[in-house]
């Protein structure tokens, strides 16, 4: 009838008109909407729409993650405490062993040039002058080259997520192998480390993408914890395996160092066909879970606001990423931490031998307690935030803080191995307290995988954090100049500039998502209970600026 207001005209209409309705009327004449089978996949077909925080209309279609379809079939289970409990543990216990040992052999990996080159690597390639260094700086060409868009297509459109990474993981062990060819020459070894470098960096993404799958924001930096800080026992195993080739190297028929790479190549196959047949590719997919706790997993993330993934590229996310702030504050604290860490991964054997005044057998041996300070330090800090979360402990209860604190210990650390020149010792004790340093770098990736929502967002966020620290390391070796040495005064310097600069950059990201974090909250209360309630929203691929529901992990 002309003149007669329709439903949606009166819930439109301002709230002054009107007596103040309680929450449940209110609630009465909300609309629910709900996904469908119909609509998944289908991205022409908009089911509502929503503001986000910003105040801008954002569509919501059916290009959802692949969450969705266990999400419509869970209705909403009940699971009690001790249910949940049992399923982290079953998950931690059949999926972190191997993805554990898979991060020590990369790192073990990484290390084994270092070990190699005072076994006699430089020795018998010839190298002169800033050659070695540029052997460090051609593996993270290969990382970055990669991580600038081969890589994120191949893994987001890829279905079988943990398969991809295995063959990855096969082909790099191969060229591991490789180096130890009795005709690879200087510049051989150099396309080898490229390839290298291309073939291993996407196993950090990788396991950034599994940990928001399976676990809950706040149980996420502890998980990413434990598998960075098995970079400590690659290192401890490297070394140990080198000091063992070394002292009989007189009873091989080739060099050691040869050796050495043929054994961490062969292991790190055999790794990589374990990851193949044991890591499912999502949890969907999961064969140690039954259906029951599939819908349980999903039921257990939905405060992530993020499921398991999407494979379609959305280049309006790819745009959001970046012109997102905090791309650009992951990116400059990675060159920070990291071009200390390109440095000391190829150069703390050679340091601790020419530097500190041990033998060649002496550096391989006191190299190993830096793997063992990583190793402990890196659960210890994730468990202390933990605890510090729970008990509401002012400013620990944020990893945030563990972060800062940790790169403080960074700058102490490096004080002391650049201005003890007349104490060896004290030189040695700062260079193991820079084993704490990766904490900091753990805490952004754990943020990146909290924070960063819309699948297509997310991997070129990580992406972008990676060519920073591809760059970084590739640029670390650079520090250390021939003509420095044993000392190498220019690098220290460098790292402490570094570290310090990563205490800002860190300071700043915790400042812009708290207040991110209360700007929403006021928002939220403003508008009060929304008229449109869509059901599984937190599976709708949304950004983090997208969701109104969504807050920023600290």
């Amino acid at each position: 009838m002309p003149g007669e207001k329709s439903p949606e005209d009166v819930i439109q209409r301002s709230s002054s008109e009107f007596d103040t309705p309680s929450l449940e009327e209110h609630r009465k004449t909300q609309t629910v909407v709900s996904y469908n089978r119909e609509d998944i996949g289908n991205a022409d077909n908009v089911l509502s729409t929503i503001l986000s925080p910003s105040g801008r209309e954002v569509k919501v279609t059916g290009d959802v993650d692949d969450a969705m379809k266990l999400a419509l079939e869970s209705q909403r289970i009940v699971i009690s405490p001790e249910e949940d409990a049992r399923l982290v543990r079953k998950i931690d216990l059949y999926m972190f062993p191997l993805l554990c040992l898979l991060y020590a052999i990369q790192f073990m990996d990484k290390i084994s040039n270092g070990s190699a080159a005072v076994m006699g690597l430089r020795e018998d390639l010839k190298m002169h002058g800033d050659q070695y260094s540029w052997v460090g700086s051609a593996f993270y060409f290969g990382y970055l080259f990669f991580n600038m868009g081969p890589g994120q297509y191949i893994f987001q459109k890829s279905r079988w997520l943990a398969k991809t990474l295995a063959v990855f993981v096969i082909i790099w062990g191969t060229f591991l192998a490789l180096h130890a060819a009795p005709s690879v020459t200087y510049p051989t070894f150099i396309l080898l480390r490229v390839l290298l470098g291309c073939a291993e960096s996407m196993v950090t993404p990788t396991f950034t993408i599994i940990t928001s799958q399976y676990w809950k924001k706040e149980e996420q930096f502890m998980r990413v914890c434990l598998w960075f800080g098995f970079n400590g026992l690659g290192g401890i195993w490297a070394n140990a395996l080198a000091y063992g080739l070394y002292t009989r190297q007189q009873t091989y028929s080739m060099e050691a160092w040869r050796i050495l790479f043929i054994v961490t190549g062969i292991i790190t196959i055999v790794v990589g066909f374990a990851i193949f047949f044991h890591i499912p590719d999502d949890p969907s997919k999961a064969w140690f879970l039954s259906e029951r706790e599939k819908f349980m997993v999903v039921e257990r993330i939905r405060s992530n606001q993020q499921g398991f993934g999407n494979h379609h590229i959305k280049w309006y996310q790819v745009k959001e990423a970046f012109t997102d702030v905090r791309t650009w504050l992951y990116f400059i604290f990675s060159v920070g931490s990291n071009i200390p860490n390109g440095g000391l991964t190829n150069f703390m054997n050679i340091l601790i031998k020419n530097d500190f005044g041990y033998s060649t057998s002496q550096s391989l041996l006191m190299t190993m307690p830096t793997g063992a300070v990583e190793l402990v330090v890196c659960p210890l800090f994730g468990y202390l935030s933990v605890i510090s979360a729970k008990r509401k402990v002012p400013f620990l209860q944020y990893r945030l803080s563990w972060a800062i604190i940790s790169a403080l210990i960074s700058v102490l650390a490096t004080c002391l191995l650049a201005f003890a020149n007349s104490s060896p010792k004290t030189k040695l004790a700062g260079a193991y307290l820079l084993y704490v340093s990766p904490i900091s770098f753990i805490c952004v990736l754990s943020i990146i995988s909290s924070n960063t929502l819309g699948f297509s967002k997310k991997w070129t966020v990580s992406s972008i954090n990676l060519v920073s620290y591809a760059a970084a390391n590739l640029a670390g070796p650079q520090t250390f100049i021939a003509t420095q040495a044993p000392s190498y005064t220019g690098a220290k310097i460098a790292m402490l500039v570094c570290y310090a600069g990563t205490v800002v950059v860190l300071a700043i990201l915790f400042v812009i998502n708290y207040r991110e974090n209360l700007k929403r909250d006021q928002i939220q209360a403003e508008r009060g209970p929304d008229d449109i309630i869509i059901e599984n929203l937190e599976f709708a691929d949304l950004t983090d600026k997208e969701n109104p529901n969504f807050r920023y992990a600290l």
